[in-house]
């Protein structure tokens, strides 16, 4: 019987052969698309924080609380898991950048 695996948000990719300036060009894009996904879970999780705020002041509406609530919840974990995917594809970026490094780019 086989294992089943959890999800996993990165992905190892190892270079089998010397890296080239195109490779090292295309590993910086994906270094700044994945600070604009983490600047994107911020914002989205600071938008569903401002509306849990809005739901908290509505004082004649007390079953929104619990919309409140949940949305406070659902932030934080937003917040988290943007962070969480951040770390985790920093980590194999930097061990591509470093490998790139020690067997040097081909600008040819």
């Amino acid at each position: 019987m086989k294992k089943m695996r959890l999800l996993k948000f990165g992905r190892d990719f190892k270079p089998d052969q010397q890296v080239i300036l195109r490779d090292y060009l295309a590993i910086e894009r994906t270094r700044l698309a994945n600070e604009r996904t983490l600047l994107s879970y911020i914002r989205s999780s600071l938008y569903l924080l401002l509306g849990s705020i809005a739901f908290f002041q509505l004082k004649n509406f007390p079953n929104f609380e619990y919309l409140a609530l949940a949305s406070v919840a659902f932030s934080a974990v937003f917040f988290v898991i943007g962070v969480y995917r951040f770390t985790l594809l920093k980590k194999s970026l930097k061990r591509l950048y470093d490998m790139s490094e020690t067997k040097g780019v081909n600008t040819n």
